[in-house]
């Protein structure tokens, strides 16, 4: 008699959340930050994964906002957050990373070493399980497929 295995794959959960300006991507310092407009770029993330992961996004300028996020993201299967220069600044948006159980991966689309020093220190570096840095929009997409296939 053959053995039948069925094996049910489960989308992971993953949120997507933006810090400050980071609505204004595709406008502001295109520079540093490209001409693709934030909001298609995570509807190509969401359709791009849609077989293996379900994507939530949230944006705010507000500090407060975005500890309410990874609050309520916790017990998710991963969190890219992009802090945007709250990741300089920020030690209650460090703490909120800290006491979340969900695996957290920092991302910023320009490197951050290579600007001004006051941005060259991340608080949240030391609770996330990693961080990527300089690659542009693409930082998002390598955290993603970490997520989906590292945890």
């Amino acid at each position: 008699m053959q053995a039948f295995y069925s094996h049910t794959f489960m989308k992971k959960k993953i949120v997507i959340i933006n810090g400050p300006n980071l609505n204004l991507v595709g406008k502001r310092e295109p520079s540093l930050y490209g001409h693709t407009d934030m909001s298609a770029f995570i509807d190509s993330l969401v359709a791009r994964y849609s077989s293996s992961a379900s994507i939530t996004y949230r944006q705010s300028n507000v500090e407060g906002e975005l500890i309410d996020f990874i609050q309520q993201a916790d017990g998710c299967d991963g969190i890219v957050l992009n802090a945007g220069g709250y990741t300089h600044t920020s030690v209650a948006i460090a703490d909120a990373v800290a006491a979340c159980s969900a695996p957290v991966v920092e991302v910023h689309i320009s490197n951050i070493l290579a600007r001004e020093e006051l941005r060259h220190v991340s608080l949240l570096s030391k609770s996330a399980v990693g961080s990527v840095i300089g690659f542009g929009l693409d930082g998002y997409d390598i955290a993603i497929k970490y997520l989906i296939d590292k945890q």
